[in-house]
């Protein structure tokens, strides 16, 4: 007879070596989707982590110089969008006046794109990246009596199109309700753009503006002492 197949058991080590590796595999996967879940939004903070209260737009600052106040509202818009037109806040011979910064519409990033910092992690994120999007951000700086306020107000718009891209109906169907048609010798596919709509504002992104805003006011080291002899 012919002795049957003994079975080696594996070593004690390679279990256990094994088992770490199942569990360190599991670590990872909770803390990806919690990672996950945190940077989309959808996570809840855990205990003993503060709750981060939004400020409110428009924020207050205190007496700064209207120079340096300015080119750190420049500086934050700038990581954001690109500037169309600025009217620094300035003094005139009478009173003060405001500041006001606008910049061009730009067709909002998606979620292939996650360098562009025009959208914020979540929804914003994903409804530019199904629908066409474009955003416009307005800077006011007015000046008050203890200080001044700044307010962002950044604007989503819709793009208005004439049919959708893969309608059924063709671009040469005949017409019977009065309007005039003038005829094209090519059958396009492609939608036409008719204009934009507004359909609301983004207040995450406004929030990101501001706080950048403050911060780079309010958080500023003071000179050396050795440097205020020159």
């Amino acid at each position: 007879m012919r002795n049957p197949i003994r079975t080696v058991p594996a070593p004690r080590c390679w279990r256990r070596f094994t088992a770490l590796l199942c569990a360190l595999a599991v670590l990872m996967i909770v803390a990806g989707c919690q990672r996950w879940r945190t940077s989309m939004g959808w996570g809840y903070p855990q205990a003993g982590q503060p709750i981060p209260v939004p400020l409110p737009n428009p924020a207050q600052v205190g007496p700064v110089d209207p120079d340096f106040l300015w080119r750190m509202v420049v500086d934050t818009v700038d990581d954001y969008f690109r500037i169309q037109s600025e009217q620094p806040v300035r003094r005139d011979q009478s009173a003060w006046l405001e500041g006001r910064l606008t910049t061009f519409p730009e067709v909002s990033g998606t979620s292939f794109e996650p360098w562009r910092r025009d959208t914020t992690p979540g929804f914003e994120r994903l409804q530019s990246t199904i629908q066409s999007i474009r955003r416009t951000a307005t800077i006011r700086v007015i000046p008050e009596q203890n200080g001044y306020s700044i307010e962002v107000r950044v604007v989503k718009e819709q793009e208005d199109v004439d049919q959708s891209q893969f309608a059924t109906a063709g671009a040469s169907a005949q017409r019977h309700d009065g309007t005039v048609v003038r005829s094209d010798p090519q059958v396009r596919s492609l939608p036409i753009t008719l204009g934009w709509f507004e359909i609301g504002r983004d207040l995450q992104l406004e929030q990101r503006i501001l706080e950048g805003i403050v911060g780079r006011v309010t958080d500023v080291e003071p000179p050396r002492r050795r440097l205020l002899h020159h």
